[in-house]
């Protein structure tokens, strides 16, 4: 597999710095409020990319934080009269709400900035003792200029940074450019003790702390949202291989912005769209597929069409799996000479779909295969009479690639309750005995409890809206 590392700016051989295990680090939301697509987007990216390395084989620990808390959530706090573990207690439960929907599978440990806030202080302290950082009137700052790679991630030359960097009313800095590693309380915000006095993590600080414990000194991938390359990750770099000595990650993965109606999602135009209203109308499948039908690294558009066409997409998908279930249970037991060849042109899908995500998990190019897939076992094996074989092949196979992308996960059963099913067997009696106007009466009552009959050589198939 080839990832376009975003510290190169060129695609390089995945090679896992332990062969036992792949560790992957994915920053998660700051949690005051429901999460935006732009945060969904790394969300199911990254989802796809852990499934994806699963699906190849290598063991993966996947690490993914909350962000509890920060300046955002204690004005949350405030605005809402609570304490700012009310709120992100509120919203870490809606985040689970959002994500469970678009089928993100959880990571293997899912952190909190306030459960390790030990790890924090000790990672600072071994900084501070290094002379990397340095304590100023109860905060404690990063030495910017000390950090000779500073810049190597965003690619920005040292003394661009300076020049665009300020010291704020309040901070007592060295350099313009030296940010904050610990937070001297304020009156009335919450603290902790820390040898530098009464405070709280700066934001930065927290994912190498958790990294560092979690996955070790050096992990393998490193992702994000590309807004998240300067300052924070070029920020977690320099914290952690100042204060561990060794490379902090060796890949790192960054998805594209969204826009919505071609202009950028930005809460400043309040044009930014929440997983939760976009859900309430389409369902979130359609989100998850919206948001992984591109290449990560694009960026990609939102807008009422392009949505409306991501659900008949997933609504072929649906049909060609609901009808691949009927041939099953309908297709003949005994095999036939032309089994070896359909079952060959199938598997050649696998391997187009391997080619595209080995790829730097290229997904666009990925559903591209699992259409031309549903093509030919649309042609090859649907109403064909293909044999149990044949048919079944295709059915797992297309299970195995939608899986890998995490899609359809709302499958509905097939049981039929008694009820309908004493009615379609009605009808086909109806329609034996030519009693056109009761089969026809019950095709409307069957459409009008949601259930689409559908006749075929091979007997009735039907689905439910």
């Amino acid at each position: 597999m080839r990832i376009f590392n975003t510290m190169s700016r060129t695609k390089e051989e995945f090679v896992p710095v332990d062969e036992n295990e792949v560790k992957i680090y994915a920053c998660g939301p700051t949690v005051y409020n429901y999460i935006h697509i732009g945060n969904a987007r790394p969300l199911c990216v990254f989802d796809v990319l852990r499934r994806y390395m699963e699906y190849r084989g290598y063991n993966v620990k996947f690490v993914q934080n909350f962000t509890d808390i920060d300046d955002k959530i204690i004005n949350r706090a405030n605005e809402e009269g609570i304490s700012f573990e009310e709120v992100s207690k509120k919203y870490i439960k809606e985040f689970w709400t959002d994500a469970h929907g678009l089928n993100f599978k959880e990571a293997s440990v899912h952190p909190k900035a306030t459960e390790n806030i030990d790890e924090i202080i000790d990672i600072i302290g071994t900084l501070v003792d290094k002379g990397y950082a340095y304590a100023a009137n109860g905060d404690v700052y990063f030495r910017t200029m000390k950090f000779n790679d500073y810049g190597k991630l965003s690619h920005q030359p040292i003394d661009d940074l300076v020049s665009g960097a300020r010291i704020a009313v309040g901070e007592h800095k060295e350099n313009p450019l030296d940010f904050a590693l610990w937070k001297g309380a304020k009156e009335g915000e919450p603290y902790w003790e820390s040898p530098w006095g009464k405070g709280r993590p700066g934001w930065h600080i927290e994912c190498s702390a958790m990294n560092r414990k979690y996955l070790g000194n050096t992990i393998d991938i490193h992702c994000g949202g590309q807004d998240l390359i300067f300052p924070h990750h070029e920020n977690e770099i320099a914290q952690s291989e100042c204060a561990n000595g060794c490379t902090f990650s060796k890949y790192w993965m960054h998805n594209g912005y969204i826009n919505v109606d071609n202009v950028k999602m930005s809460k400043s135009l309040g044009n930014f769209k929440t997983v939760r209203e976009i859900a309430n109308v389409y369902g979130y499948e359609v989100i998850r597929y919206f948001l992984i039908s591109s290449h990560y690294r694009s960026p990609i558009n939102y807008s009422i069409d392009i949505i409306e066409q991501c659900k008949s997409a997933l609504e072929r998908l649906y049909t060609c799996r609901d009808d691949l279930d009927f041939a099953v249970k309908n297709a003949p037991v005994k095999e036939s000479e032309e089994d070896a060849e359909l079952i060959e042109a199938l598997s050649n899908r696998r391997e187009q779909f391997i080619e595209a995500m080995d790829d730097d998990l290229n997904t666009a190019d990925g559903i591209s295969a699992l259409f031309e897939l549903t093509k030919d076992i649309n042609t090859k094996i649907i109403n064909k009479g293909v044999s149990e074989k044949v048919s079944k092949y295709a059915a797992d196979l297309y299970d195995e690639l939608c899986g890998v992308l995490g899609l359809l996960y709302n499958r509905k059963s097939n049981d039929l309750d008694a009820e309908i099913e004493a009615l379609i067997e009605k009808r086909q009696e109806a329609r034996k005995n030519k009693d056109w106007a009761t089969a026809d009466k019950i095709r409307d009552d069957l459409k009008a409890k949601g259930i689409i009959l559908k006749d075929t050589p091979q007997g009735v198939t039907w689905v439910k809206e």
